[in-house]
């Protein structure tokens, strides 16, 4: 039914029945009869009968948008909004509901921890081949500059780290490569890498850098088999001789502490000797100049019996010539003298 009836100078409502005379009243309407007028609505809109494509095409649309305008993304995943070509926002993981093509598109970024491995020959800087074996492990950490940074952030990542790990090894020597040193340098590489790709501003974070295998050439293997047993056999012995040293060392400055203590003690003996010696003498002076004679003669016996006081020997003082042996027994001692000389002196032989 037409919205305006030839005939009739007012609109009518062709969703109400004809027999309706618009005193619908407070009533309810008849849903089925509705729902009847609006299907006969859209097939003369269409221009088809019952079996028409118009209810089809809509049909199709409306699944079409419904299925198109809803988007599941995963855990790993963020969903990057395009609208009419150009970024719009981010779909976190879940399910999310934009506009369908060709208002809007979706492009999901796998978010998580990735791995990339490569090998690449080169040369040290002391001109020896090598090749390096290199693990990359990163993740996206920016979407929108992932999808729009770089062409192609994969192979840029790979170009990159390339280049990092050439930098690093051909800067050092071989003996550095393959020592201990070779952990500071995956993270001088690790480091290097990074600056490139956030220079490159390609969205993407570093996690791991690792040298997976470093080895020689096949052409080189035995020459450099020959020159790793060497530097093992120097490391070796420089570790033998560290525990030597560990061993010598401190018995060395035992040694010498101790000789140190016994000097230090001589010392103090020989100072309090002369000490003692000069307290002495100035004692003695004083006695000397008291009496002289009896000090000049104390002090001559005192001397004579220190000077031969362990020989089995009588000396007579009293001519100043004669000096008697006396006969000694089967040990050698002389009866009676017990091994000490006897002094025989002018005033005690006058008191004899």
């Amino acid at each position: 039914m037409a919205w305006n009836e030839p005939g009739s100078g007012k609109q009518r409502d062709p969703w109400k029945d004809n027999g309706d005379k618009g005193g619908g009243g407070g009533s309810m309407p008849d849903f089925d009869a509705l729902l009847k007028r609006a299907r006969d609505f859209f097939h003369r809109l269409f221009g088809g009968g019952a079996g028409g494509p118009g209810i089809a095409v809509i049909g199709i649309l409306i699944a079409w948008f419904a299925i198109d305008s809803v988007v599941r993304v995963d855990a790993r995943e963020t969903g990057v909004v395009l609208r009419f070509g150009q970024f719009s926002r981010l779909m976190t993981p879940g399910i999310n509901f934009k506009f369908p093509r060709p208002i809007e598109s979706v492009s999901k970024v796998n978010i998580g921890v990735q791995n990339t491995t490569d090998q690449v020959r080169m040369l040290t800087r002391d001109e020896n081949i090598v090749l390096v074996d290199f693990n990359v492990q990163y993740q996206v950490s920016d979407p929108q500059s992932f999808s729009f940074g770089v062409r192609d952030p994969d192979q840029t990542l790979g170009q990159a780290a390339e280049s990092a790990v050439r930098s690093v090894i051909g800067n050092s020597d071989m003996d550095t490569i393959l020592s201990g040193q070779r952990a500071e340098l995956m993270v001088k590489a690790r480091e290097l890498l990074q600056a490139t790709l956030d220079q490159y501003k390609t969205g993407l974070t570093l996690t791991e850098l690792n040298f997976q295998n470093v080895r020689p050439p096949q052409e080189v293997k035995d020459a450099f088999d020959d020159a790793s047993r060497a530097l093992q056999d120097k490391q070796k012995i420089e570790e033998e001789a560290k525990a030597y040293a560990s061993k010598v060392v401190p018995e060395a400055r035992g040694d010498a502490a101790s000789v140190r203590a016994e000097a230090e003690g001589y010392k103090s003996e020989q100072i309090a000797r002369a000490e003692g010696d000069a307290q002495r003498f100035t004692l003695v002076e004083a006695q000397y100049k008291a009496a002289p004679e009896v000090t000049r003669k104390r002090l001559y016996i005192e001397t004579m019996e220190q000077v031969i006081g362990h020989t089995p020997k009588v000396v007579d003082l009293s001519s100043g010539k004669n000096v008697l042996s006396l006969g000694t027994d089967a040990h050698g001692v002389s009866p009676g003298v017990a091994g000490a000389a006897t002094v025989i002196s002018p005033e005690s032989k006058g008191a004899h």
